[in-house]
């Protein structure tokens, strides 16, 4: 999937103008990645990087990473 095709999932938030952060969220049972995404409403940047700051504080996985084989 190539960036074109990834930002497709920003693009609702890109144009209304909504503040948004894409954080690591842990692992799946099988061991991939997951992924949250904060928005806020318009404007409420700071309101985002404030949940964001504290979601990355609070996470119970940080020192977890995924196997290479």
């Amino acid at each position: 999937m190539g960036l074109a095709a990834l930002a497709g999932f920003s693009y609702p938030f890109n144009f209304t103008g909504q503040p948004a952060c894409s954080l690591p969220a842990g692992f799946t049972k099988a061991g991939l990645p997951v992924g949250l995404q904060v928005v806020g409403r318009r404007f409420a940047d700071l309101t985002v990087l404030q949940a964001a700051a504290a979601f990355e504080k609070a996470r119970p996985w940080q020192q977890t990473r995924p196997e290479v084989d």
